[in-house]
């Protein structure tokens, strides 16, 4: 392990990797930090005087009770014992700090034998988060593939934090970094496909990044705060801190590029740290301790969706991978000799890894088809490679380099060799060409250093411009699925080799214990993946007040997505049939029982965003009549459903048959679910009667939300006299004048879905009046932005003949003028039928 600098040290070219950024001594002054000892004394403190009005000096020494109110103590001491693990962190909202009752929020953990508090001023946005939240989870959840997710993950993280540029970076296998996705505000230059130099964070940095996923820097000109402490001793490590301190050396990076303020969330893939959500903006920038604590929970689940992608796509992969193995075992099983027929195996392997050549070394005989080196240059690889781990997969993108040569005349530049025996050692082995690409880079990449009186020091680079640079004499790398395939197919091709030997029973047993040690492993990240995701729904539980709203959500989303978004994307996110939603809940908790359900009701389908509600119910209620209903006895389950008068769908649960029912001592979670989640999410009704005969329940689900049989949605359907219908918006431009950036993102879908040309965002008087000089012709007006209205915008229209309607949060009687009194209002939420129908009556 490498030994850290001094913190006082210079750093320079040859130490920058070892700066000891977790111990810096001092915090940046967005909050005040105190470190307790065992017995509650204050040992440290920062920055009090700004918030609690006491000077650090004058509490070191205190008892936390002598400072703090009782009942803040008291929670503290409770939080305090629910931390587990060694980086877990605590956080608490709203809390009565002082006896005047001045409301915090505060963060909690462990360093050392020190408890860390670190506390700010509440801003009392726990509940609006908490909504944002949900929203941007809920976006997240409809990614399509990997490239769909991180364009969104970066365009969410925009909406929810409101920097000026959110960028996706992934990191590769040589450390670099590339931004592979990004939502960038309007002015900015695109940094998108820029790639970084490893160098730009440090391996100290990297590690911090696994152990403590959230970061945020709220002015790079800000003076870090030092940290007084009583007596002597050890440097304080903060590495878990909120406020931790900024390296002097990042700041004037950041400076370099013009950057003001910044924050960052890991993004952690199957253990190790796949790439970062980075945000700039170029003014300082604090989102308050919610919106932080809610990016920290964004990056947890947008970690855990990109590794189920990641997975998915590998586990695909590997299944096409294993069929073409299966297909060379068996051809080769009964036809030994096609191992030395280099063309079969050729076109056989590149179905599995694609190569452009391949050439197999079998006692003593070579083979070659496609692209590659020549006969020389191919036994002196084997003869590297023979002093190697026989049992590893050996690869590399830059053959030459590998051989000690500077080149190859046969342009192969790229090798996986895979071994086929133990003795003597046979290969085969793939190539690829060479890829000759232009990598761009954001600056150059090398060091810059400054002459001191201390001597030579680094400096960070000052050019940010795009700089490309030419790589030659490298193939495409192999990728780790393909290296993964790669150890599967040496597997199938030993046994088969073995199988002509003298130690053909020895091998196969080994060849066994490796695909049970596969086995096993793949069994080992599965259930990783599943205990994951449980203790992440479990710590969430632990939280309290303000964030319950996130807690059921999450909960409720986990358990949902797996039915409800494989029937979505299945069929392609069409409304799915009623009866099959049912039939798939069934079936995936009480086998052969189909017998015993039976279902009564028109054909008629649920539209898409009511599906994971639903879904969610059925589940709750096929759950509990396996465990304590009708399913777990001998009894039945009748379902029918019926459209209303009003076209609106009532739906009939109804147990018969089984043990006598009791009402529950309490309202359980799943009763809540069952009699909550449609009248809140859906706008429909639902109860449940606890009869003794058997449970029943009924629900109606709101007609927008349903399409029978043959045709649509009351919604979605216009009628002949329904004027929406006869609107063409296909040449509109459409000025959304709305200040909450989540608001507007969902707007814009729904303005973009009716068929208008271009939405232009604003969120102020001065950007919207900019807009109507550029030239829109239809204008959508949110009444209330912030501290002004958007009465100045209503009118420069009127003046210009431009037709528009407000939308307000609030009723239209009380906040619209009398001179706008014609102009028609839609209230917040937003729905896609009152915008319709505003446009259809102004434009009318």
């Amino acid at each position: 392990m490498t030994e850290l600098l001094p913190p006082d040290a210079k750093i320079g070219l040859t130490n920058c990797d070892r700066e000891p950024i977790h111990i810096p001594g001092g915090i940046q002054p967005i909050g005040f930090l105190l470190a307790l000892s065992a017995d509650w004394l204050v040992q440290r403190a920062a920055n009090t005087v700004d918030f609690i009005g006491i000077e650090p000096e004058e509490l070191l020494g205190k008892s936390l009770p002598d400072v703090f109110a009782k009942s803040a103590v008291d929670l503290i001491r409770e939080r305090l014992a629910m931390l587990r693990g060694k980086d877990s962190v605590e956080r608490l909202f709203a809390v009565p700090l002082l006896s005047d009752g001045s409301l915090f929020d505060l963060a909690l953990h462990f360093s050392a034998r020190s408890v860390i508090l670190e506390a700010e001023p509440s801003k009392g946005d726990q509940v609006e988060v908490s909504s944002a939240t949900r929203n941007i989870l809920s976006r997240l959840a409809t990614s399509r593939d990997v490239d769909s997710l991180l364009n969104e993950g970066a365009r969410q993280a925009r909406a929810l934090l409101g920097f000026d540029r959110v960028m996706i970076y992934r990191f590769a296998d040589d450390e670099s970094g590339e931004v592979v996705a990004q939502s960038v505000a309007r002015g900015f230059d695109s940094f998108l496909g820029l790639n970084f130099p490893a160098t730009d964070i440090p391996q100290q940095a990297r590690k911090l990044y696994v152990r403590n996923t959230f970061r945020i820097i709220g002015d790079a000109t800000a003076e870090q705060v030092p940290i007084m402490q009583r007596g002597d001793g050890e440097p304080l490590d903060l590495s878990l801190s909120l406020y931790r301190a900024v390296s002097p050396i990042h700041l004037e990076y950041l400076r370099n590029m013009g950057v003001a303020a910044s924050l960052s969330i890991s993004i952690i893939v199957n253990g190790r740290l796949w790439g970062l959500i980075a945000c700039h903006h170029y003014e300082p920038r604090m989102p308050s301790f919610a919106q932080r604590s809610a990016a920290e929970l964004f990056g947890q689940i947008f970690s855990l969706q990109l590794e189920s992608r990641l997975n998915a796509d590998t586990s695909d992969y590997e299944a096409k991978a294993r069929d073409v193995g299966n297909r060379v075992m068996s051809t080769a099983a009964q036809d030994p000799q096609k191992l030395l027929d280099a063309e079969w195996l050729w076109q056989m392997m590149n179905d599995a890894i694609e190569c452009d050549g391949l050439m197999v070394h079998m006692e003593g005989e070579i083979s070659s088809a496609g692209l590659h080196p020549d006969e020389a240059a191919f036994k002196k690889l084997v003869e590297r490679l023979n002093t190697e781990d026989a049992q590893v997969i050996h690869h590399s993108h830059e053959l030459p380099r590998y051989l000690g040569v500077d080149s190859l005349d046969s342009g192969a530049a790229g090798f996986l060799a895979i071994p086929i025996s133990r003795r003597p050692r046979d290969y085969m082995v793939l190539f690829r060409e060479e890829h000759l690409r232009s990598v761009r880079w954001a600056g150059e990449q090398a060091k810059h250093t400054r002459q001191t009186d201390d001597g030579v020091e680094l400096s960070p680079r000052k050019s940010f411009e795009a700089w490309k640079q030419t790589i030659s004499g490298q193939s495409r790398p192999f990728t780790p699925a393909e290296i993964g395939v790669a150890r599967s197919l040496r597997t199938s091709l030993l046994e088969i080799v073995l199988r002509l030997s003298e130690a053909a029973s020895e091998e196969r047993k080994r060849a066994t214990e490796q695909q049970k040690l596969l086995i096993a492993e793949l069994n080992h990240r599965v259930r990783n993946i599943l205990a994951l995701i449980r203790a992440l729904m479990s710590q969430t539980k632990r939280e309290s007040g303000s964030v319950s709203d996130i807690v059921d959500t999450l909960e409720s989303r986990v358990k949902a997505l797996a039915i409800a978004h494989d029937m979505l994307t299945a069929e392609n996110w069409a409304p799915t049939p009623l009866r099959t939603l049912f039939e798939v809940e069934l079936q995936a908790y009480m086998s052969a029982t189909r017998q015993r359900v039976t279902m009564d009701g028109p054909e008629t389908s649920i539209s898409p965003t009511a599906i994971p509600i639903m879904a969610l119910v059925i589940h709750e209620l096929a759950t509990n009549a396996a465990k304590y209903g009708a399913l777990s006895d001998s009894g039945k389950i009748v379902l029918t459903w019926h459209c209303d008068d009003e076209k609106n769908l009532v739906l009939k649960w109804q147990e018969q048959g089984g043990p006598v029912v009791q009402q529950p001592e309490r309202r359980g979670f799943g009763t809540t679910i069952i009699t909550s989640s449609i009248p809140h999410e859906l706008g429909g009704e639902a109860s449940i009667d606890y009869k003794a005969s058997g449970v029943e329940a009924l629900f109606t689900i709101p007609a927008r939300h349903i399409v029978a049989q043959g045709g649509k949605s009351g919604e979605d359907k216009p009628s002949e006299s329904d004027p929406k219908s006869k609107v063409s918006l296909e040449q509109d431009r459409i000025l959304l004048v709305e200040d909450s950036m989540l608001i507007a993102l969902d707007a814009e879908d729904q303005l973009l879905e009716m068929g208008l040309s271009e939405v232009v965002l604003a969120a102020s008087v001065g950007s919207a009046m900019k807009a109507i000089e550029e030239g829109v012709t239809l204008a959508m007006l949110d009444f209330n932005l912030g501290d002004h209205t958007s009465l100045p915008i209503a009118e420069r229209l009127r003046e210009e003949g431009v037709p528009f309607f407000f939308a307000s949060g609030y009723g239209a009687g009380d906040v619209i003028p009398p001179e706008f009194a014609d102009v028609p209002v839609i209230t917040k939420p937003y729905a896609k039928d009152q915008i319709e129908q505003a446009i259809a009556k102004v434009k009318g």
